[in-house]
């Protein structure tokens, strides 16, 4: 609960601490004095927004610092994760507005941040003010209050847990589905780089290795032929060695007629014999270079499919092997893809299957509650005057969504044979309070959230439904500590503890101030709300005697 209330310089307060006790704690004052400071102070603490024109004038900060007591199991925890101390389960929590802009949020003079403060401050304190019935004009809240008031949000919690794992699912199967034109033409693109280079069996530089091999086989091939031919001029048809032996048979009829044609003869059968020596070594030189024939046209064929290869890639045989090794791990997990959209189909369908039974689950959940919910509300609303009125739910079926495959609408009819219609329809602003207090009233004791702040609660109500909404803060205050702003007796009388807000000028400056009032100092205030400032005998003895009524009560 919120213990106490430390305020310095925050717009016309220059100085207040604010004592708060357990039950019902109840602010008056007149218009103007300063009531909805108290708010913004609050709600500082909490790690909202500050403007820095909230700043006293002529001073350097605001300072806003509010004791929290007896916190919760549920806050405690919080704490303890966050690594904070809290003990006596108490903590101090403190935020200073800078003038020139910016903040400064502390917890147990430990430095915080605002979201920090507002993570805190969300277990600790719920604030209700007008603006918050338009929760009830917005149907889209009333499904979060249904739920609220139904108190077990395990259903849901884990139908949201199944429901975010088939948005994930679709959401992945449909990128695949999306990448599939592309998939298809990739696949296509890799499975003819397998097949071009794959069939090669190419190795890593050996496209080199039969270059070396076919230039070798190729010099080989004119060294054959060189000596064949050289042979072919010796011992062939009209070769060398026949026109030798011809000339040697001519001369060799003459030759014994001269010593000088004898030598001549005798030089002759030497050239035949040397040339016959000669076509013999040739022979033999190339039977030593005769290569197999099918090894050269191997050698040609393959580099001819090699190379148109390395062409159409531009690439050598070692960047081959690595674009084939990639294209075929690629491939693997391309073609694999199509089992995960098998799959993943599957998942989606197994996880429709299983949120749409979760949602039905929800959806029988809710409707019993919003049975409940209707009953208790109803009573509420006819201790708060507005007897006869028809609150309704409209709970029907419609598409999945993260809150389920229902939708809730209030529907309400505050006049005797008229249908319920849409909240947001025709209710006027004192209904709408109303209405918000009965939920409040209702749902009070299905959290944990130890104090609840009514800002303005009255508005658009007086007399007798003044009264009930009094009564009804105080049966609140039985379980959960309230802080309330008013401006009707019939409420103030009701307060535990009684705090008047007040402005005054000192020293020819405006200064509001906060005193907590005894029963005299109630009687008094009880007195000015009812009749004005110097209220006479009579409205005083009033104020008395609704303040013992009260007290009865």
């Amino acid at each position: 609960m919120l213990k106490e209330l430390y305020i310095r310089n925050l717009a016309v307060i220059r100085e207040a601490v604010i004592p708060l006790e357990k039950r019902l704690n109840i602010f008056t004052g007149e218009t103007g004095a300063g009531k909805s400071i108290l708010i913004n102070g609050i709600n500082a603490v909490l790690g909202q927004r500050c403007s820095k024109d909230i700043v006293r004038t002529g001073c350097d900060k605001a300072i806003v610092t509010a004791l929290f007591t007896e916190l919760s199991e549920n806050v405690c925890r919080k704490l303890d994760e966050l690594g904070i101390e809290h003990e006596n389960s108490e903590i101090t929590v403190s935020r200073e507005i800078n003038a020139d802009g910016g903040s400064v949020a502390r917890i147990n003079s430990r430095t915080a941040s605002a979201s920090l403060l507002k993570e805190i401050g969300s277990l600790m304190i719920n604030i209700h003010g007008q603006h918050d019935n338009q929760i009830l004009l917005d149907s889209e809240r009333h499904m979060e209050i249904l739920d609220d008031f139904g108190g077990d949000n395990s259903l849901l919690e884990e139908y949201r847990v199944t429901f975010r794992e088939l948005q994930q699912t679709a959401r992945k199967l449909g990128e695949l589905k999306k990448q599939e034109k592309n998939r298809i033409e990739r696949i296509r693109h890799l499975s003819e780089i397998v097949s071009d280079i794959g069939v090669l069996e190419l190795e890593a530089g050996e496209d080199d290795a039969l270059e070396k091999e076919y230039a070798a086989a190729n010099s080989s091939q004119r060294t054959i032929s060189a000596i064949k031919a050289a042979v072919q001029a010796i011992n062939g048809d009209d070769a060398a060695n026949d026109m030798i032996a011809a000339a040697e048979g001519e001369i060799s009829s003459i030759a014994d007629d001269s010593a000088e044609i004898q030598a001549l003869y005798d030089r002759l059968s030497a050239v035949e014999i040397e040339l016959s020596d000669i076509a013999a070594e040739l022979e033999k030189v190339a039977d030593k270079a005769e290569l197999d024939g099918q090894r050269v046209e191997y050698l040609r064929e393959r580099l001819s499919v090699i190379n148109k290869v390395k062409r159409k890639y531009m690439a050598d045989s070692a960047e081959l092997v690595k674009m084939y090794d990639s294209a075929c791990h690629e491939l693997t997990q391309l073609e694999g893809s199509d089992d995960e959209i098998k799959i993943l189909a599957e998942k989606r369908e197994q996880l429709l299957h299983k949120v749409t039974e979760q949602a039905k689950a929800l959806y029988d959940y809710r409707e019993k509650t919003a049975e409940r919910f209707v009953k208790r509300v109803t009573e509420e609303l006819e201790f708060l005057n507005m007897a006869g009125v028809i609150l309704a739910v409209r709970h029907e079926k419609g598409k999945l969504t993260v809150s389920g495959m229902d939708t809730v609408e209030f529907l309400i009819s505050a006049n005797k044979g008229e249908e319920p219609k849409p909240i947001s329809k025709i209710a006027s602003g004192g209904e709408l309070s109303r209405v918000m207090l009965a939920l409040k009233s209702v749902i009070a004791d299905k959290d944990s959230i130890d104090t609840m702040i009514f800002d303005e609660i009255d508005t658009g109500v007086s007399g007798k439904a003044a009264q009930k909404i009094g009564i009804k803060l105080k049966e609140i205050g039985k379980v959960r500590q309230v802080i309330c702003v008013t401006h009707l007796s019939q409420i103030a009388v009701m307060a535990d503890n009684h705090l008047m807000i007040e402005k005054n000028i000192v020293d020819g400056r405006t200064e509001t101030s906060v005193t907590q009032l005894d029963f005299n100092g109630r009687t008094a205030e009880i007195a000015r709300i009812m009749g004005g400032d110097n209220p006479g005998n009579l409205v005083m003895k009033a104020a008395e005697d609704e303040l013992r009524k009260a007290a009865e009560l």
